[in-house]
């Protein structure tokens, strides 16, 4: 199934949560946090510009790793993967 986002929405792809911690320690599913970084894999057309009906480019681009905040966007099923569908006012960064 393919899905464009509309306006000034953007699909970003969450990492996987760790599995381990950095001393070894494996972590049961109740002690994960999902991860507040991933790759954007969609862009919408851009916010509209009221004044010159132009549209606003985007500041991040498709492929770019982001960070998030922790309750940004909508989860959403696509081909049995969990992505997030959010707004560029939902990315906090880019990571370099």
């Amino acid at each position: 199934m393919k899905v464009r986002p509309l306006g000034d929405k953007i699909i970003v792809k969450r990492h996987e949560a760790e599995t381990q911690t950095d001393s070894g320690i494996y972590l049961p599913e109740s002690a994960k946090d999902k991860p507040k970084q991933g790759k954007v894999i969609a862009l919408g057309d851009g916010n509209l510009n009221k004044e010159t009906g132009a549209r606003v480019p985007f500041t991040v681009k498709k492929g770019d790793e982001v960070i998030f905040s922790s309750y940004s966007g909508t989860e959403v099923k696509i081909d049995g993967e969990d992505v997030l569908i959010m707004t560029e006012d939902d990315i906090l960064g880019i990571i370099d």
